[in-house]
């Protein structure tokens, strides 16, 4: 899997699961209960996750829709 951004903001997890959804690209949203478990401190950021086939596409509607600032450099 390929990860796209990991953050604590439910807002942007939200926003970028809309738009994934709305494309209909897979996605996994990983560590979404530990991050809940643990509180507000921040320790264990939320992880998107995606199929390598569909990073490239799912990179772009990110992009296209501002959310380009979240995603994690490519490797």
């Amino acid at each position: 899997m390929a990860e796209l951004l990991r953050t604590n903001q439910m807002g942007i997890i939200a926003a970028v699961e809309g738009v994934l959804t709305g494309e209909d690209i897979p996605y996994y949203v990983a560590d979404r209960n530990m991050s809940v478990l643990e509180g507000s401190i921040g320790a264990i950021p939320m992880r998107v996750l995606v199929a390598p086939e569909y990073e490239d596409v799912a990179r772009a509607l990110l992009t296209e829709a501002e959310l380009g600032e979240w995603l994690r450099p490519l490797k």
